[in-house]
């Protein structure tokens, strides 16, 4: 080798030594080792339970001529219920006739939003090109206003409500982790960029204690409000609580519910990529408990605005059982 090309040779390993330095820090911790085998057992039952899912007419909250918002169930993915979303519509059709003009002129179906495969509750399919195009715009701009329920476990917040900024991007490892504020805009291994990410959250109830708030605007409290800088410092407590929390999320980040909740020390239950407990008082859980509460937006045909809501799931409605008799509120 050449003294040239040896000399170039070195100093392309150098820039790209600098290179990885630059690249910013997650705040977060990597996904924990037992969490590979535990994702990759719920995945494959997840495959096979979403191989025999149909969707039928209990699963929707609302139809109308241009859209169908139904409630997702846990264990499910978004793409079967996709699939299986003709077969929920013919049977609208009361009669043999109405069914073969359905069959005639079959929409075409798109989903508006995704899921988590974990994660239950209300999902958009649009039924024309031109509807989805819109919808998934209204999305991609933020505005779509949505809530999330999520039951979780560690140490009673002191807090009432309160709101999380920080960045979001994929690790080196592929991994979505939690980034300083400061880090948006920062390039990422791989060629992605950090980008901004902000979730309200108000508890409702802790050890079953609380109750089931109406759905409304969440109000920004500057003074309670966490701009993320530095790692978390988790409280190592024995005692751990259970806390079930309304997420209002302001962005539309990948797992970004899942990640404030760790960073808040309040990790998801059964949600084992990000420090969620999988075994809960002799219960051991398949699935992280979070759901897709609600979905208001501007209908993008009538211009009306429309909020879409799914029913609670069973462990909400288990978590919040104190709170329906008012004598334990």
């Amino acid at each position: 080798m050449s003294d040239e090309a040896d000399v170039e040779r070195r100093s392309s390993s150098q820039i790209a030594s600098i290179t990885l330095l630059n690249y910013p820090v997650p705040l977060s911790p990597p996904l924990p080792p037992v969490s590979k085998q535990i994702e990759l057992s719920r995945a494959m039952s997840a495959a096979s339970k979403s191989s025999l899912f149909t969707l039928s007419r209990g699963d929707v909250v609302y139809e109308d001529e241009w859209l169908i918002a139904v409630n997702k169930p846990q264990g499910v993915y978004c793409e079967n219920v996709l699939s299986s979303a003709p077969s929920a519509l013919a049977q609208s059709s009361q009669s043999d006739e109405l069914t073969q003009g359905f069959e005639a002129s079959r929409p075409e179906l798109h989903l508006a939003n995704r899921l988590d495969r974990d994660t239950s509750g209300v999902m958009v399919i649009t039924k024309s090109h031109k509807v989805a195009s819109k919808l998934v715009k209204a999305f991609t701009d933020h505005k779509v206003k949505k809530t999330y329920i999520a039951r979780c476990i560690g140490s009673a917040p002191k807090w009432e409500k309160i709101t999380i900024k920080s960045a979001h991007g994929r690790s080196k490892f592929g991994a979505w982790r939690v980034y300083a504020a400061s880090d948006v805009g920062r390039a990422l291994p791989g060629g992605s960029v950090v980008r901004n990410m902000e979730t309200s959250f108000e508890v409702l109830s802790i050890n079953g204690k609380g109750r089931l708030k109406e759905v409304s605007e969440f109000r920004k409290d500057e003074r309670n409000t966490i701009v993320v800088e530095e790692k978390a410092v988790k409280e190592d407590i024995a005692t751990k609580d259970e806390i079930l929390v309304r997420a209002y999320p302001r962005s539309g980040r990948t797992h970004q519910i899942r990640l404030h909740c760790q960073y808040l020390g309040i990790s998801i239950l059964g949600d084992v990529k990000y420090e969620g407990v999988y075994e809960w008082k002799g219960t051991t859980y398949d699935a992280h408990q979070l759901h897709a509460e609600s979905l208001s937006f501007e209908h993008p045909v009538t211009g009306l605005e429309i909020l879409l809501r799914a029913p609670l799931p069973l462990w909400a409605n288990q978590a919040l059982e104190h709170s329906l008799n008012p004598a334990t509120s």
